[in-house]
């Protein structure tokens, strides 16, 4: 069987925004619609599971696995060549694509070696258009905006609060699209890789004088009270996008799920997309067993963390500190509910990590080969201390989602080295280099 250049397979389903306290009542995806009408909470996308399970999950695998070696058109990204998955009533002619995702999948022995771990896996996000994750759900966002456009409704502009990525993956997108694009920056706290992003790009770029909890009110106020269309994760169509993330991992290892995915969580709408990921894959025969997520949290922005060793009993928003990884700095997550909410069908964790234990964590990664952005280095320093625990066995599959390209923060430097200056001079290279070799025995 295949079916993996048939245009016409994904019109044969659907999906819908659905309250996730399950109040009553659908709405289309290409509503201007982010919260419940009838309860104020988030809404969620639902899948129509019916026609998906016409084909087996062993069809589905042979049908993706097909689109796969594809390196031009729709199928060339790795979240359109799911689209029965995603957003399947979309025409294709709307869609804003850029060949997102198919990122690489990293087996990082020496880095587990060092945590007493037989196979750690690193799934490196940042290899995209912009060098983050973000980029898999703004595609499925601008795309349905752009849709919109086409239809007749009138959305002048986009608009995203953020720490850096989310602004840049928008600006993107909305560029590539010719949509005008508007992003919120917490002023001072984002690397000047991050804040050259949306500039390059063109977007109406504010810098507010707050953090990025504050920057949030601003958008939600706004996106309230004027048709400027919401970017941010609690916009359902972020997650869809995102979810294909656990989607290529288990394609990546022969259709097998990991043991754990260890994930970092500021927003959480990551957390909560890596979840719907494999309970689809389960729900349509695609694997037979579910992973374990474990949630990292810097120390200085732990509210779920917080929540956790109440056991979900209490969900708090916090004042977050300043943390290396500024990304994940925020207080008050508008995802957490379905965090707390995935985190339990998975038997998952969170754990938190120190501002040393993360630099701590990237130099070694960055000592293995691997170039961390301080984001990943909190999900390694929680897996870290998880393995040490013996939460995580070094007997399991580990995969770590890398959000962010390391190279997006330069000012973060994990461990000290610098270039070592000399004379143009044979004699003096030679020593210099060799006390240099003596050093790292």
């Amino acid at each position: 069987m295949n079916q993996a250049n048939t245009p016409a397979l994904s019109a044969r389903y659907r999906a819908v925004f659905r309250c996730i306290r399950g109040c009553s009542g659908d709405h289309p995806l290409d509503e201007v619609i982010y919260e419940c009408p009838k309860c104020g909470d988030l809404l969620e996308v639902v899948h129509d599971l019916e026609p998906l399970r016409r084909l087996s999950g062993g069809e589905w695998k042979q049908i993706l696995d097909a689109r796969s070696v594809c390196r031009t058109g729709l199928h060339a990204s790795g979240v359109w060549s799911r689209k029965e998955f995603v957003c399947p009533e979309i025409p294709d002619t709307d869609i804003v694509t850029t060949g997102e995702g198919n990122t690489s999948l990293f087996r990082a022995d020496r880095l587990g070696a060092g945590m007493g771990l037989e196979q750690l896996w690193i799934k490196q996000c940042g290899n995209s258009l912009t060098g983050s994750f973000k980029d898999l759900g703004m595609t499925v966002l601008v795309s349905m905006v752009h849709h919109m456009r086409n239809r007749g409704k009138e959305i002048p502009a986009v608009v995203c609060a953020s720490t850096g990525d989310t602004s840049a993956s928008l600006a993107a997108y909305c560029a590539a699209a010719g949509i005008p694009a508007v992003v919120f920056l917490p002023q001072d706290k984002i690397s000047t890789a991050q804040l050259m992003q949306p500039l390059a790009h063109g977007a109406v770029t504010i810098a507010i004088d707050s953090d990025f909890d504050g920057c949030m009110r601003v958008v939600r106020e706004i996106t309230s009270r004027h048709n400027i269309y919401l970017a941010n994760s609690m916009n359902s169509l972020r997650i869809e996008g995102q979810k294909t993330i656990s989607i290529e991992l288990c394609q990546q290892l022969d259709w097998q799920a990991p043991d754990w995915v260890v994930i970092p969580g500021g927003n959480l709408g990551n957390v909560s997309a890596l979840g719907q990921g494999f309970l689809l894959m389960r729900a349509l025969g695609m694997i037979d067993r579910l992973p374990r997520i474990a949630c990292a949290q810097a120390e200085n922005a732990n509210p779920l963390y917080r929540a956790f060793l109440t056991g979900f009993e209490s969900c708090n928003p916090i004042r977050a500190r300043s943390t290396a990884a500024s990304a994940i700095q925020i207080g008050n997550p508008v995802s957490i509910r379905k965090a707390v909410r995935v985190l339990r069908e998975l038997d998952g964790v969170v754990e938190q990590a120190s501002e040393e234990e993360l630099a701590e964590a990237a130099g070694e990664a960055g000592r293995s080969g691997f170039h961390a952005c301080p984001h990943t280095g909190v999900a390694l320093a929680a897996l870290k201390k998880l393995a040490r625990r013996g939460v995580i066995r070094k007997e399991q599959r580990v995969a770590v989602i890398s959000t962010a390209h390391g190279l997006k923060f330069t000012a973060f430097r994990p461990f000290a080295n610098s270039p070592i200056e000399v004379e143009a001079d044979y004699q003096k290279v030679c020593d210099a280099l060799y006390r240099a070799l003596a050093a790292r025995r």
